[in-house]
């Protein structure tokens, strides 16, 4: 059972570089690309004509990556918020996967193409599992105080977040405001997953020593 705690303090290790190495490198296409700025989507530094196409897909494909290990990371008593994960990098890899037009389009005030609809409904719905799995981990009591905590104070951000990009889309559309809230969520979400996969890495697991017990503790 050591081994598996060992394994489960690697992947937490891993979950957190490959968020930091990829919130850097959406970053840097973002900030750098020649996207409309805080106006436009995080999505647009993808588009495929970018020169910062490549840096973008990469930090995408990192975060997806970083999904699934801080999935693994989690003790098994934690399956729900595991499952979300889970799903979560596999909408990630999606959205990265499928780049969407100039402009990134999305209903109901712009016309999207097949394209656009794939990557905002996966991008939509990989924000979704994350912001769940915080409240999965919010309300298990098989979570440390610490995961609990971060959780909690995530989601304390990310849902009113949430709630106002998605009455902002439906009744203004495309704009500054909506630019900033988006930026604003998946700010909150990586410095969740950032802060999660730290606590998890520094949290103490019981050694068991062959011979010294007839149990092993629990993982």
């Amino acid at each position: 059972m050591a081994d598996r705690g060992l394994g489960r303090v690697v992947a937490a290790s891993a979950a957190a570089g490959c968020t930091l190495a990829g919130a850097v490198a959406v970053t840097v296409a973002v900030v750098a690309g020649p996207g409309p700025g805080p106006t436009g989507y995080v999505s647009e530094a993808g588009v495929t004509d970018s020169g910062y196409a490549p840096a973008y897909r990469i930090g995408i494909f990192a975060l997806a990556a970083a999904l699934l290990l801080l999935a693994v990371a989690l003790p098994t008593a934690l399956r729900v918020a595991g499952a979300l994960l889970a799903a979560g990098s596999v909408l990630t890899l999606l959205s990265g996967a499928v780049a969407c037009s100039a402009g990134c389009p999305l209903p109901p005030f712009e016309t999207p193409t097949v394209a656009d609809l794939v990557h905002g409904g996966a991008s939509i719905a990989a924000t979704a599992s994350v912001v769940f799995a915080m409240l999965a981990l919010l309300r298990s009591p098989a979570a440390d105080r610490a995961v609990r905590w971060i959780a909690g104070l995530g989601a304390a951000l990310a849902l009113p977040c949430s709630a106002a990009i998605a009455v902002a889309m439906l009744t203004v559309g495309r704009g500054g405001l909506v630019g900033v809230l988006e930026r604003l969520l998946l700010t909150v979400a990586a410095g969740w997953g950032l802060a999660t996969a730290t606590a998890l890495g520094l949290a103490r697991h019981p050694v068991v020593i062959s011979g010294a017990s007839g149990r092993e503790p629990p993982l």
